[in-house]
């Protein structure tokens, strides 16, 4: 698996902690939208797209399964962040 692209979407909101939106397409035939860029305690991390349960809690819709592939993904979006002017 490769992510052959990364789109991202800087939000510039006062007193908020997401910082931007980014897209991915993995291998040039699968696409996720609205991974969420959040300036947490420790710094950017982020949150894969979610929607909220019946019970008020949250469930990711698409997350990685490993933490290797968590990592790729976050070092991938948070690069092009940074890049993002």
């Amino acid at each position: 698996m490769k992510i052959t692209s990364v789109n991202v979407r800087k939000v510039e909101k006062e007193d908020s902690r997401m910082k931007g939106t980014a897209s991915v397409l993995i291998d040039d035939c699968f696409a996720i939208h609205d991974i969420r860029i959040i300036e947490g305690d420790n710094g950017l991390f982020i949150a894969m797209p979610s929607r909220k349960t019946a019970t008020g809690g949250y469930r990711d819709i698409a997350h990685p399964i490993n933490q290797e592939a968590r990592k790729m993904f976050e070092d991938e979006i948070l690069e092009a962040y940074r890049n993002e002017e």
